[in-house]
């Protein structure tokens, strides 16, 4: 179950569609960054999705379970994206405005929208959508990597129902297993 939750955790956090926040100068929260991720991993699994996300007989608590063990998920990636976006702000201003990385532009001209603004309304505009894209880019990857994950253990279990059912069991959360396994390697 510990597996089941890790994966769910991970999947969420990480599979927000690319448009979901693409001009947004404010990073999401978690719990949008969660509804998010779980929209798009709703889209791009289909009705294996309920599979991978119920954990109650029918299944039908699967968006509220993505969402819910997806917050906390959210939260450690937009902490990340913040680290991130504060490196690379530090070393656009070490290198004088224009580091390498942002095609000689500086960190407020290279992510933000705002390019009159001056000062702290220029930064705060630029540092968001820093954030807000560092964010969605990793949640895309991974969401696809989950995609992938699903795809591979709905072609096992179609494949070899007995043989799927002794590695991952056949309780309600056995698909989820499957995947988590399968994200993990």
């Amino acid at each position: 179950m510990k597996r089941f939750a890790l994966i769910i955790l991970s999947a969420v956090a990480l599979g927000v569609p690319t448009a979901a926040f693409a001009d947004s100068s404010t990073p999401p929260t978690p719990s949008n960054l969660a509804v998010q991720a779980c929209k798009g991993l709703q889209v791009s699994l289909g009705a294996t999705f309920a599979t991978t996300y119920g954990t109650n007989k029918s299944h039908s608590n699967a968006f509220g379970q993505c969402v819910a063990k997806g917050t906390p998920t959210a939260q450690n990636e937009l902490n990340s994206a913040a680290a991130t976006c504060k490196a690379e702000q530090a070393l656009s201003d070490a290198a004088f405005g224009a580091a390498p990385t942002h095609n000689g532009k500086t960190f407020n001209q290279f992510y933000g929208s705002n390019t009159q603004a001056k000062g702290k309304g220029a930064a705060a505009d630029a540092y968001g959508r820093c954030v807000s894209q560092h964010a969605k880019q990793s949640s895309q990857s991974h969401s696809n990597a989950i995609t992938s994950a699903a795809k591979q253990c709905k072609a096992s279990l179609k494949a070899d129902p007995k043989g799927f059912a002794l590695t991952y069991g056949s309780k309600p959360n056995a698909f989820g297993k499957c995947v988590s396994k399968l994200t993990k390697s």
